[in-house]
């Protein structure tokens, strides 16, 4: 109910979802007085895979993550992930507030043992395959153990993607030994002498696209803002290629000349294919679409979620975090 586009989205991606696999069902979460009408009549869906979960609450975008966990427990947040806490579904996906749904999942679905907090972690395009990226805001301040927890999620994660032992870099300000504040240090320490993982080194932020890793660990606060400068840097260029060729008739000849070429990059960089954040180290799983996304996005993020569900994700993390590293 909740996402800056309301439940509309959520519920035309959720249709075409369904009915591009069948081995899904789905419960929409939300005003169910409301919900059906939303639905497209020019598709008929099985009743027996669609069922709604009444909720007589909404936490806004606005709203602050304490206050919505303490006194929104009727809301269809709420009950999207309790339904994941029962059983009643395998996975919550929303693209409501952020800080709201992290507060709501830890306190419902709780961590693992050996898992301090949750970590947000999202697929990232590069120049050669892809990268998993966490934290991207759901820590701000992390301690040198909570990157080493976040190295070893991100490399399960990762690990369904390529057919090696991922490769884990450590984002700093520089990639000389000595580079980086003192908790960065001290992480690099615990990442070199787990066994379980395959760490690299430290990565600077121009090589964040480069594709040398396959998960690349950071805090929240740097995370978000690598997140967010990229975000803006491919908003910015898509303006001033449009600018460029549409600024005489002979630059607008030439746009129609590559716009083959546009269309693919457009393509390969579109943000609606790399919707679908996860929140690693919770018992249960939890993704989340952008605030903002639209049926495509969102749609990518209910792949994701359903692609965590088969290969059992939160299972191998907690594999992982049962396993006793071997130190030198």
């Amino acid at each position: 109910m909740s996402g800056d586009l309301g439940p509309r989205v959520a519920i035309a991606a959720g249709q075409k979802f369904i009915a591009t696999f069948d081995d899904v069902d789905l419960l929409f979460v939300g005003d169910e007085r409301l919900l059906p009408s939303l639905f497209s009549k020019k598709e008929i869906f099985p009743s027996d895979r669609i069922a709604f979960v009444n909720a007589t609450q909404i936490v806004t975008m606005a709203d602050d993550p304490v206050m919505a966990l303490r006194h929104k427990q009727d809301s269809s947040m709420w009950r999207a992930v309790e339904s994941v806490k029962n059983n009643f579904a395998d996975a919550c996906v929303s693209s409501g507030n952020t800080g709201a749904l992290l507060a709501i999942s830890k306190h419902l679905l709780k961590t693992f043992p050996g898992i301090e907090r949750p970590a947000i972690c999202k697929l990232m395009p590069t120049e050669k395959n892809n990268t998993y990226l966490l934290d991207l805001g759901a820590n701000i301040n992390c301690s040198a153990e909570q990157l080493h927890q976040f190295a070893i999620m991100g490399s399960v994660l990762a690990l369904s993607d390529v057919n090696t032992s991922p490769r884990v870099g450590l984002l700093n300000i520089g990639v000389e030994a000595t580079k980086g504040t003192d908790i960065i240090q001290a992480a690099q320490i615990l990442l070199q002498r787990d066994s379980r993982l395959h760490y690299c080194g430290f990565v600077e932020a121009n090589e964040l696209f480069l594709g040398n890793m396959d998960v690349i660990v950071c805090d929240g606060f740097h995370g978000n803002i690598a997140l967010k400068s990229s975000e803006g840097t491919a908003r910015f260029i898509a303006k001033k290629l449009h600018y460029a060729f549409s600024k005489t008739w002979l630059h607008k000849l030439l746009g129609l000349l590559i716009l083959p070429l546009l269309n693919r990059l457009r393509a390969e960089l579109d943000p609606s294919m790399y919707d679908g954040a996860s929140f690693l180290g919770l018992q249960k799983t939890v993704v989340k679409s952008h605030g903002n996304a639209n049926q495509k996005a969102f749609m990518k993020a209910l792949i994701v979620a359903r692609e965590q569900v088969i290969q059992q994700i939160p299972a191998q993390i907690q594999q992982q975090f049962l396993v006793t590293s071997t130190r030198p």
